[in-house]
């Protein structure tokens, strides 16, 4: 039986996983293929376990983040931004074998991704004998989070360790080409985040259904295979969850996309942040629709003035 959502909520969520620059084009005409597109470019810093850190950090929940940057200035800027939102950043990787990761991403005029193109190759020296090593930070952690930008061995390290030490495991695929290196794990996780294609790779196509019915048959599927709660995102239909008592949909709220990039992180903190502190299953799904629709309303992967007050807002 994996452990609940009660441990002492001052502990720190520790996170692991990718942190880079996220480039991201927003086209101001339609997309015009083999050629230049105007479009507005913005850059800013991202990574899905460094925006749930962020995120984390930022409603007042302790985050420790371990992950890797390249020996660059933008390595050097990224860790100083997240610290200064309030992560630990003490235990994060400077390598000089490959530079920050980056993300580049390209959007339509209703704010939808279109492209998205992302080097990740510095996170290979996040290696399982450096969680060994520093295996104390899973027995002082109230929850793991991981993304599956880890290599399969550092993923089976860290998932092997916060079992050891006793604490919840929130796993997200992160993408559709990465998302099938939780399938040897799904007993162990407590929660898992997928959109609709990512649950599917995880636990198989939903015949004959469309709309939130597949996604709240996903959702269980993936509840019979051992993970305790499912939240599946259905972008403008909001999130289907599932776990063994009960299941459910959060419908989206209303609001203009400026930037799709972090929604997704930003909804899987709160939901982590609302778990930990005793907050009722169905109350947390709803705060975390709201986190993900405050987020869209900004430019970059987290929402700078991110507080409990404003999701409860959102409401």
């Amino acid at each position: 039986m994996k452990e609940p959502f009660s441990p002492n909520p001052a502990a720190p969520v520790l996170c692991i996983g990718a942190s880079s620059q996220d480039i991201v084009g927003c086209l101001r005409y339609d997309l015009s293929f083999a050629a230049s597109n105007p479009a507005h470019i913005r850059s800013s810093f991202g990574g899905a376990a460094r925006n749930v850190a962020e995120n984390l950090a930022r409603l007042g929940q302790p985050a420790t983040l371990l992950t890797v940057v390249g020996d660059d200035s933008i390595g050097d800027k990224l860790l100083e931004q997240v610290e200064a939102a309030g992560v630990d950043i003490q235990y994060a990787i400077c390598t000089t074998q490959r530079p920050t990761s980056s993300y580049l991403a390209v959007v339509d005029l209703k704010g939808k991704l279109q492209y998205a193109l992302d080097d990740m190759r510095a996170i290979a020296a996040l290696s399982p004998a450096y969680l060994e090593e520093n295996a104390h930070l899973f027995d002082e952690a109230a929850l793991l989070f991981v993304d599956t930008n880890l290599s399969k061995v550092t993923l089976r390290k860290a998932i092997t360790l916060a079992h050891r030490a006793g604490i919840p495991i929130c796993a997200d695929p992160t993408s559709t080409v990465l998302a099938s290196r939780l399938k040897p794990h799904l007993s162990r996780l407590s929660m898992i985040t997928p959109n609709l294609t990512e649950a599917e790779i995880l636990c198989g196509c939903i015949p004959f259904l469309s709309g939130l019915q597949r996604g709240l048959e996903s959702a269980k599927s993936l509840v019979s295979l051992g993970v305790d709660l499912a939240i599946i995102s259905m972008a403008e239909l909001g999130v289907c969850y599932a776990t063994s008592e009960t299941s459910g949909q959060a419908p989206a709220l209303r609001t203009h996309i400026v930037d799709p990039t972090g929604g997704g992180d930003a909804m899987t903190a709160a939901v982590i942040f609302a778990l930990l502190n005793g907050i009722p299953v169905d109350d947390a799904m709803r705060l975390g629709v709201a986190a993900a629709t405050l987020t869209l309303r900004y430019q970059g992967a987290v929402a700078p003035d991110l507080s409990l007050e404003k999701l409860y807002d959102q409401w």
